[in-house]
């Protein structure tokens, strides 16, 4: 059966749904289902999504969403679609662009307003120490000291593995156990199932219904899904045979695949580990 609503693991799902402008209410409460009372979102401006940095040698930074509070707190809203090398690395990079736009001219006394990233994952992270850990959905991540004490608390990252999301309709209880259900099985539904009888959740589901787009909208989310469906495929098999964690030949065999499928070059250096000028020069 043809599907009725959009794919929210592509980059077109996701934006459609969180990233423009008719979404905030959308992205805001989707937001507070994952932060403690305390820190409730009453209102959010868009940010440009490429931070650049303050020298020619600082790499470029593109998040899916980027966005402030009415407090001037910032959040990094992204979607991982596969596993890549150093994944952790880069969200912990991409996190000190939004502290050193917080810089001032002249004197300043750097204290800082609160950053948050958030990673919406389509894997799971697969290095466990202990058994606990394996099946958990929500990972929060805070500095802490030796002894568990938080030393920073105005560092916050949350991933969130939605291949561990496994709560049937039934056992729904919070309002983040229902965003979760809702984006992991969004593409599924032929129905709106009665627990998202509300005014958010009915937004929602009206922006992603795909009989609303036009041919435009159509267009740019079939060739969201292809991209998302091959990249997915060509990652999670290079992984199962070890290739990108492997030898340097099995990451060459990767960036061709992934180049031949259309990947941008940028996505391929950071999955793979490769330089751009090395996957530039593959054939």
């Amino acid at each position: 059966m043809k599907a009725k609503y959009i794919n929210p693991f592509t980059d077109f799902g996701f934006k459609k749904i969180f990233g423009e402008e008719a979404s905030k209410p959308l992205l805001i409460d989707f937001l507070n289902a994952l932060l403690p009372q305390q820190n409730k979102i009453i209102d959010l401006s868009f940010k440009n999504t490429e931070q650049l940095g303050h020298s020619e040698a600082d790499r470029k930074a593109i998040y899916d969403i980027y966005c402030e509070n009415e407090n001037g707190e910032k959040f990094i809203v992204e979607l991982q679609k596969a596993k890549q090398n150093y994944f952790k690395e880069r969200t912990i990079y991409y996190s000190t662009f939004p502290i050193r736009e917080q810089a001032e001219m002249g004197e300043w006394n750097y204290n800082l307003k609160a950053v948050y990233c958030v990673g919406i994952l389509d894997f799971t992270f697969d290095d466990y120490k202990t058994e606990p850990e394996k099946s958990e959905v929500v990972h929060t991540i805070n500095l802490k000291n030796q002894n568990g004490k938080t030393f920073y608390d105005k560092l916050t990252y949350i991933y969130l593995e939605m291949p561990n999301f496994k709560q049937a309709e039934t056992e729904l209880k919070t309002r983040l156990d229902k965003w979760l259900y809702f984006i992991k099985h969004l593409e599924d539904f032929h129905t709106i199932p009665t627990i998202f009888i509300d005014t958010i959740f009915t937004q929602a589901f009206e922006k992603a219904e795909l009989a609303k787009f036009d041919q435009s909208e159509l267009d740019r989310y079939e060739n969201s899904l292809k991209s998302y469906r091959d990249l997915k495929g060509i990652l999670d098999t290079a992984f199962d045979e070890g290739k990108i964690e492997g030898k340097i030949e099995g990451k060459i065999e990767v960036a061709k695949s992934l180049k031949q499928n259309g990947v941008s070059i940028d996505i391929i250096a950071v999955t793979t580990g490769l330089t751009n000028e090395e996957i530039e020069n593959l054939s």
